[in-house]
């Protein structure tokens, strides 16, 4: 496994904890970029007396890496959420508020007292107290909390995606996950789209890429029976 010097993240967290007398959640999200399948957020809230070695940015990890650490973030945090936004309401609301809205209900999910969540990017979660919110830039290479949700929200994201790989047999989204590589522009091409495809971002996307591909893109859906 990649080795990460988790020292610092740690020690952003602590500092943050000890400004507020109470425990830390860290919030971070999966899936902004796809051309397919929903966003994924989580959240988590370490116990930051148990280090778990490792805990970095879940893009700088392996699948191998990714998959040991979300063993034991789930089995050694005090608490963990994960929730999604669906694409339907990533059409309906846009990419950033549906990122946002899956962070909110990953929030709601924790079952502890907490005192402040701690949010990758520079938004905050509408309708959360301003107080109560902190949004950090990078915020999964500083905070072992967000480096954990980052890792939580990869590694089930990928996951829906590769079962959705056996209800849409064809468009191998086990291998890109729903985002734009070469191989699913092809698949797109060769079969149109499917019910889980962000139609918004194949139009945007393919337009500016591969024109041939648009009239794919803004087709209606092709059949298939529902996906998990």
């Amino acid at each position: 496994m990649e080795r990460f010097d988790t020292n610092a993240l740690y020690a952003f967290d602590n500092l943050a904890q000890l400004e507020r007398g109470c425990r830390v959640v860290g919030l971070d999200e999966a899936g902004r970029g796809p051309l397919a399948g929903p966003v994924v957020a989580a959240a988590v809230m370490l116990d930051l007396g148990d280090p778990i070695d490792g805990i970095f940015d879940s893009k700088q990890l392996s699948p191998a890496a990714r998959e040991l650490l979300y063993g034991r973030i789930t089995a050694r945090a005090v608490a963990w959420s994960q929730a999604a936004a669906s694409v339907e309401e990533i059409e309906e609301h846009n990419i950033l508020q549906a990122s946002l809205l899956a962070m909110r209900r990953a929030l709601m999910g924790i079952n502890v007292p907490w005192s402040l969540a701690l949010v990758d990017g520079n938004q905050c979660i509408p309708a959360l107290p301003g107080d109560s919110q902190r949004t950090v830039v990078a915020g999964d290479t500083k905070s072992a909390s967000i480096a954990a949700a980052s890792i939580i929200a990869k590694v089930t994201r990928d996951r829906i995606m590769a079962e959705y790989n056996a209800h849409y047999p064809g468009y191998e989204f086990s291998l890109h996950k729903g985002y734009g590589t070469a191989l699913h522009r092809d698949r797109i091409k060769k079969l149109g789209l499917c019910p889980i495809h962000r139609r918004s971002f194949c139009a945007n996307v393919i337009a500016q890429t591969e024109p041939d591909l648009l009239e794919a893109a803004v087709a209606p859906p092709t059949t298939h029976e529902d996906g998990p």
